[in-house]
């Protein structure tokens, strides 16, 4: 399942974005769904996840209480509802599918697929 995120932008502190991450088709229940993003010079981190079936959702410590993931019915689109944005946000996000993941691998780059460009989102102070 490829994946294509979109929605980036320049935005101040405080502010907010959402981000949408696009499959060509319904997502598969047996694929989880993760937002990762990547910071100049630093490693890809984990953001957020959907895990298999849109079960339950996963968040990083340092995003937990301003950004949300959801998804539309028709489970072709997840979105990152990004609020009360910090400098420290600023990195291009990924969104990735992860086929046959389970809950402790969900924070891992491991389990993810088919890594598309992503969009680059920039917070000023």
């Amino acid at each position: 399942v490829q994946l294509q995120a979109s929605g980036g932008g320049s935005v101040q502190a405080g502010g907010s974005l959402r981000l949408s991450c696009a499959a060509s088709g319904r997502i598969p229940s047996n694929y989880a769904v993760g937002w990762f993003r990547q910071a100049p010079g630093k490693e890809r981190e984990f953001v957020a996840a959907f895990s298999r079936s849109f079960a339950s959702t996963h968040y990083a410590d340092s995003v937990k209480g301003r950004f949300t993931v959801s998804r539309d019915s028709a489970k072709t689109t997840v979105y990152l509802q990004m609020n009360s944005l910090k400098p420290e946000d600023t990195a291009v996000y990924y969104c990735a599918a992860a086929p046959r993941a389970i809950l402790s691998t969900l924070r891992s780059l491991t389990p993810y697929e088919d890594w598309g460009p992503g969009t680059q989102v920039t917070v000023s102070s």
